[in-house]
């Protein structure tokens, strides 16, 4: 499994849009070895990125609670990561 890859499932509140999406990027660039896209590759990579994280969502949700947390933080949920990509607090 990916290092960089975190469990979304039993969030408090649940994964975002923008989680999941990260996750499937990450997942997507680990799996295809491609870090930075061409342009011949951009629009394959986006679409994959698109469905692996349309079947995460889906799976989320069709999963039952989990009964403890996660044992660390989605990476847009840490504030230093936050500040380094210039995103707005979440808080």
């Amino acid at each position: 499994m990916c290092r960089n890859i975190t469990t979304l499932r039993g969030l408090d509140p649940p994964a975002t849009a923008e989680e999941v999406q990260a996750a499937a990027r990450q997942f997507v660039r680990k799996v295809s070895g491609l870090q930075h896209p061409s342009a011949a590759t951009a629009a394959a990579v986006e679409r994959a990125v698109r469905d692996v994280a349309g079947a995460t969502a889906v799976l989320l949700a069709d999963l039952p609670p989990r009964r403890q947390p996660p044992p660390t933080l989605p990476p847009l949920r840490r504030p230093e990561v936050r500040a380094r990509l210039g995103v707005p607090s979440s808080t």
